[in-house]
């Protein structure tokens, strides 16, 4: 652990300060150490910090001491925190709006896997819930995902004991701080992911699982996976919710059907029936739909600009390295304000380097 995670911690702790308000100091000032280290006035000239929020900042000293016990008590367990802006943290919770800007992790978790499948259903999974959810991942093995559950009863806990059997790395978030397992009655398999997987969670250690927090849970879910696959659900439940949101996140979505007649064949029919799930009959739907069986094509070259400044170089390199970005991404990736990050890439764009992209997203145009 570093002290830049400590301060990275510290302001999670900071009353009145939101995951949203942590992307946007850190966007303007660059660093969570060199938040703590501005006066009030400074912070103050920074969008959406008021007075109160400011002192709050200045005066953290409880929260900084909070966070130096938590960072203490993840170091025993062998955890990790990985913060948003870490290379390590997981991309595709950066691609959501109301992604964590932190994480404590535990295990040997591939978070940014070149493939992730999410696979949820209902806690009374039949038999029939059970067979296709070991078929799904066994006929899964050539393309190697990471499969993400939630560790609940019935279709999780299934999904993340058919990935050890066939050694898929399997990864479960948890609505609580990593030392409760729930239900405790997955401990043992928890164990045995560590070594290809793990669990991850949004929550500090000490926090115990509450009603409220599995659907938010639901949306890292959803927001890791590049799929989510749902095997049965009931007309409501969490496997709808995480449904939901991976509709609105642009990821796509499964849906075993089922006998029209059952109850728990309901929720994927439904979502079939909504256009709201591709029907899932077999690995093949899913490799079609995600285009895994197409051959990678050989990026065009692309030169820089010769008159560019040294930022517009380093903007256009990134995203001619990385692939398209969001504005956030970008301003902690080149370390450029916002302000002066807004005027570089629209001067680009008038160029014709880059295309701007829907919800603040560019890539460069190949020359």
């Amino acid at each position: 652990m570093t002290q830049e995670n400590l301060y990275q911690l510290a302001l999670s702790f900071i009353p009145g300060i939101g995951d949203q308000s942590i992307k946007v100091l850190i966007s303007y000032v660059g660093s969570a150490e060199k938040i703590f280290k501005l006066s009030s006035g400074k912070l103050q000239k920074i969008p959406g910090v008021g007075v109160s929020t400011a002192a709050s900042i200045v005066h953290a000293q409880e929260a900084l001491r909070k966070a130096e016990q938590q960072l203490i008590l993840a170091e025993k367990d062998g955890a990790q925190l990985l913060f948003y802006t870490d290379e390590a943290f997981p991309f595709r919770l950066r691609e959501i709006p109301d992604g964590p800007v932190i994480l404590f992790a535990k295990g040997n978790i591939p978070f940014n896997a070149p493939k992730t499948i999410a696979i949820v259903g209902t806690r009374k999974a039949t038999e029939y819930g059970k067979e296709q959810t070991f078929q799904l991942v066994q006929a899964l093995l050539p393309w190697q995902p990471l499969i993400v559950s939630g560790l609940a009863y019935g279709i999780d806990i299934f999904a993340h004991t058919a990935s050890l059997q066939h050694q898929l790395p399997t990864l479960a978030v948890m609505a609580s701080g990593l030392q409760y397992i729930y239900p405790p009655a997955h401990a043992p398999v928890v164990k045995k992911m560590f070594s290809n997987g793990g669990i991850a969670s949004e929550y500090e250690y000490g926090i115990k699982p509450e009603i409220g927090f599995f659907p938010a849970r639901n949306r890292i879910v959803a927001g890791l996976s590049d799929a989510v696959v749902v095997i049965e659900a009931a007309e409501k439940g969490g496997a709808l919710i995480t449904a939901e949101l991976a509709n609105s996140y642009h990821r796509e979505v499964f849906a075993l059907p089922g006998n029209i007649n059952q109850s728990h064949s309901k929720g994927c029919l439904h979502l079939i029936r909504d256009h709201k799930a591709h029907i899932l009959t077999g690995v093949s739907d899913i490799v079609r739909i995600m285009n895994w069986d197409q051959k990678v094509v050989k990026k065009k070259t692309f030169t820089l600009p010769e008159n560019a400044s040294d930022s517009e170089r380093q903007v256009l390199k990134l995203l001619q390295d990385q692939g398209e970005q969001g504005l956030d991404d970008l301003s902690w990736k080149t370390n450029i304000a916002l302000n002066k990050l807004a005027s570089l890439l629209l001067k680009l764009e008038f160029e014709g380097w880059l295309k701007s992209l829907p919800g603040k997203r560019y890539k460069v145009i190949e020359k």
